[in-house]
């Protein structure tokens, strides 16, 4: 089955606009500190979104739970004394990156990529552990949400525990899973990580909003 046609709103980047390819959007957010972009179904929702806020498009401000509200009175509201973290990748393996937020405001604190080869346990994985490194290095108390029980796992087990063969084309990336690990063997820390409840709260604020 083919993949359904998207177009890429851009409206922070090299150039803004609405783009008909993945490769198209991502040479405009590349190397661009505080990138906004979102994907759409069709030109039309993504030209009115060009002219409107992106607050209006990415994150939760239009999510409506499906659950009951006995089930959102037990799950409770967000701790937004935290960070979000999440990964996106264009394949698996495929182009990946990474990143982290405030929770609240969805500033970008962090953001790494996109590497050419790579997977989105691999991105959650490195999430959290440069989440666990920005707050120690800050001396903050803030949690950390991500949605992916994997990469909890993971970081659980000081092991990046992926199927990926290292190779040439992603000896960057690998060379960064090697730091993450060493960082985890070799530094204490507090944070406490948490999973985000996607199903109460919608999309993790960290989320690249290609979905």
């Amino acid at each position: 089955m083919s993949k359904k046609k998207k177009y890429y709103t851009v409206w922070k980047g090299h150039r803004v606009g609405v783009f008909d390819t993945w490769n198209d959007c991502k040479a405009q957010i590349k190397d661009y500190p505080g990138a906004v972009y979102k994907s759409f179904p069709t030109f039309e929702a993504a030209k009115h979104a060009l002219n409107n806020n992106p607050k209006d498009f990415i994150g939760n401000s239009n999510f409506k739970s499906t659950l009951t509200p006995e089930q959102l009175k037990k799950i409770g509201q967000p701790n937004y004394n935290s960070i979000a973290v999440d990964a996106a990748s264009s394949g698996n393996p495929g182009v990946m990156e990474y990143r982290g937020v405030d929770t609240k405001t969805k500033k970008q604190l962090f953001i790494q990529g996109p590497f050419p080869e790579g997977t989105n346990n691999i991105g959650e994985f490195l999430a959290i552990v440069h989440g666990l490194a920005f707050l120690k290095q800050h001396q903050s108390d803030r949690i950390i949400y991500t949605d992916s029980k994997t990469a909890i796992s993971w970081v659980k087990k000081k092991s990046c525990n992926t199927k990926l063969t290292p190779s040439e084309k992603n000896k960057p990336l690998f060379d960064l899973i090697s730091r993450a690990v060493s960082w985890l063997k070799n530094n204490d820390y507090t944070t406490t990580i948490v999973k985000w409840e996607t199903k109460a709260w919608g999309e993790i604020p960290a989320d690249f909003g290609r979905k």
